[in-house]
């Protein structure tokens, strides 16, 4: 087994995206354009990483100036109270050949919950400038009202303007770090 390397995120290959139901019929979908972390694996044998994500609230992007400020606002994120999300994973679990479920304690306003997402290692290699990269894809679903996040309109024709399911994906490419 090797040692756990230290490895850094690469901003420019990586991302973390959202979507959400809107009035019950479309999905609405975002991303956050800040967001870092502390990783240190061996790629050799991931259940044994050290994962911590921080993402920036405040950095919330659906292509719409209103609806990012109204993300931003006490409504939902309270991004000047609660600047920053974060998950630390507590347990990873090997389920297929680069398959793996992540737990951990994801923590939005204050509110920690439990949550398990489904990540894979999708390999590892070297730049043509000679950095080490590794890389992971991943996706996960929690409840906005486990967070209070419970903001919401009737409508007209029955049912709500927001789900409360969030659907999270993300795709990381991390440089072996110096």
């Amino acid at each position: 087994m090797m040692a756990k390397t230290k490895w850094a995120i690469d901003p420019t290959h990586s991302g973390v995206d959202f979507s959400i139901k809107h009035m019950m019929i479309s999905n609405v979908k975002g991303s956050f354009n800040k967001f870092d972390a502390s990783i240190e694996a061996d790629p050799a044998d991931l259940t044994t990483a050290a994962i911590n994500v921080t993402v920036d609230a405040a950095s919330v992007d659906t292509r719409n100036d209103d609806r990012d400020n109204h993300l931003r606002s006490g409504d939902f994120f309270d991004a000047e109270k609660y600047p920053s999300m974060t998950f630390n994973a507590t347990n990873i679990v090997k389920k297929g050949e680069d398959e793996y479920e992540v737990t951990g304690d994801l923590t939005i306003r204050d509110v920690t919950k439990t949550e398990t997402l489904t990540v894979t290692f999708e390999g590892q290699g070297k730049d043509p400038w000679g950095n080490e990269k590794v890389a992971f894809s991943g996706a996960g679903t929690f409840n906005r009202s486990d967070y209070g996040l419970v903001w919401n309109a009737a409508l007209e024709t029955g049912g709500v303007l927001v789900g409360d399911k969030v659907k999270i994906s993300f795709e990381i490419q991390a440089v072996k770090a110096e």
